[in-house]
């Protein structure tokens, strides 16, 4: 135990995105949301743990103007220059340039911009954030912030690199340091598309992969999993780079890499979510699940039956990773399968797939039993809620955040065996009283018939041992899927690289959440 008198460590999060930070981080914390996928919602719950268990966080984002609702001009300027002067006292770090104010979205449609955003950011963070801060220890997500712990390194401050999906970009050290980043100091702790022989044979001709320099410089990495994890090393995945397959091996094997299973946004709680017709816990889900069945049916056309199983799908229409082509070749024979049982779908996703499943609707008239429907945050929410299955039956799965969502709300997930599906979906067991989900593993319309019809197999026992099971499924999945738990995970890491604790006398290590 170092002295009590001893700096608390300060962790510096670099993110390109973030959903919300607590309050007592700013007085613009309530402004702040850029989000495009997973990574806000970790970011936002990570930095949120860590500020709340009493860590001395610093966070660090480019100053999406628009997204956070400052005006540029006009009175809410002068809020601004006041948020501005409050900085270095503040935890919050906004990197400044123009590119950022006007963004509608963190990712573009233009690999250009995006790359012009990402050194932007970039550029801020190691010309002025790092400076002013001057971090214990650094933890970066994602692309975005891949050249990040280069910099560290050379600095000397360890670095922890967290990617959420494989995508990368590349571009030449000249491109890099034509935009403001000063990458001869540490050109050599970044990965090149191909062996450099020197800084200025390096510079012109041979790309600097940003995803890759950021898993080859930094001192630890994780992924959102820890089966994802072990598939990258096991070289399961064909759409995985052999480059940053070979990277996260090297890490794995040195010791220096871990999964660390997401944990969704604590808005998303039944007892408390604003959205629900009709708010539950554990005690009275099964009448509370079925008040907002109705009014999910009502809404969507579909027949007003309480009774009638629905299977819910929230997630994107991506055929490449979700799966969607899988249920769309058996979604008319399932329907079928389970007229009598009056088996409703419903879609509450964008994609490119949502076509196929409206022609599906139109050409079979099954408008009273599957509805397709646009994005919407509140119907997305009273879909949790009302549902009593969840369709998630992915190619590949770094982490995901629905199952564990719709788990928390009792419906349960019906999911494909990989990534990080493998390790939050557990196939029920009633005898021995376990699981959360059903779980196939080939990848086939087949195997998710199956995983569908052992769901409408449990659908189909007596209302007691349903609501005694999804209760139970509710209860423990509240604990198991928690920022708490998340957080912990990632504070292990920091105090291993930090070789000191992170918290002194806040947090009891006695009081942590097992896994």
């Amino acid at each position: 135990m170092p002295p009590k008198n001893k700096k608390k460590p300060s962790i510096l999060i670099v993110t390109p995105e973030i959903t919300y930070l607590p309050d007592g981080m700013g007085n613009m914390t309530n402004k702040l949301s850029a989000k495009a996928g997973g990574l806000a919602d970790v970011s936002a719950s990570l930095v949120s743990a860590l500020y709340e268990l009493g860590a001395d966080v610093h966070v660090a984002l480019p100053h999406y103007r628009k997204m956070f609702h400052v005006d540029i001009g006009g009175f809410i300027d002068n809020e601004l220059l006041i948020y501005k002067s409050k900085l270095p006292e503040d935890r919050i770090h906004l990197a400044e340039d123009r590119i950022f104010y006007y963004q509608e979205r963190v990712y573009s449609n233009s690999a250009e911009t995006d790359l012009k955003i990402a050194l932007a950011f970039q550029r801020e963070v190691i010309n002025n954030i790092i400076p002013t801060v001057k971090p214990d220890l650094i933890h970066c997500n994602d692309w975005m912030t891949g050249l990040i712990p280069a910099e560290a390194r050379m600095l000397g401050i360890p670095s922890l690199f967290t990617f959420h999906n494989i995508h990368t970009v590349k571009t030449t050290l000249a491109h890099v340091e034509d935009r403001g980043i000063d990458a001869a100091e540490f050109w050599s702790n970044l990965f090149f598309s191909r062996p450099p022989g020197n800084y200025f044979e390096a510079r012109e001709n041979n790309p600097v992969d940003f995803l890759c320099s950021g898993i080859f410089s930094s001192h630890f990495i994780n992924t959102v999993s820890p089966t994802f994890l072990r598939e990258i090393v096991d070289n399961v995945h064909r759409f995985v780079p052999h480059d940053i397959q070979r990277e996260v091996a090297n890490k794995f094997h040195a010791g220096c890499a871990v999964g660390i299973l997401n944990s969704p946004d604590t808005a998303c709680n039944p007892e408390t979510d604003p959205y629900l017709i009709q708010r539950y816990d554990v005690a009275d889900h099964r009448n509370a699940k079925r008040q907002n069945k109705l009014y999910l049916q009502e809404r969507l056309g579909l027949d007003m039956n309480p009774d009638a199983p629905m299977l819910f799908w929230p997630s994107r229409l991506d055929p490449i990773q979700k799966g969607c082509q899988l249920l769309a070749e058996i979604l008319y024979r399932i329907v079928d399968k389970y007229w009598n049982q009056s088996l409703q779908v419903v879609f509450v996703a964008n994609g490119a797939y949502q076509q196929v499943f409206h022609d599906i609707v139109h050409h079979h008239n099954l408008y009273n039993r599957i509805a397709v429907c646009n994005f919407d945050e509140r119907l997305s929410h009273i879909g949790f809620a009302a549902s009593d299955f969840m369709l998630m039956p992915s190619l590949f799965e770094p982490c995901g955040l629905p199952q564990m969502t719709s788990a928390i709300y009792g419906s349960l997930p019906i999911a494909r065996d990989t990534g990080g599906l493998h390790d939050s979906v557990f196939h029920i067991n009633l005898e021995q009283n376990t699981g959360n989900g059903f779980l196939f593993e080939t990848y086939d319309s087949g195997g998710l018939e199956w995983a569908i019809d052992q769901a409408m197999a449990f659908y189909q026992k007596d209302v007691h041992t349903r609501s005694a099971q999804i209760g139970r499924v509710m209860a423990e999945s509240k604990v198991r899927f928690s920022h708490t738990v998340t957080a912990q995970a990632y504070i292990d890491i920091y105090e291993q690289m930090l070789q000191r604790p992170l918290i002194d006398e806040v947090f009891d290590k006695s009081n942590k959440v097992d896994e």
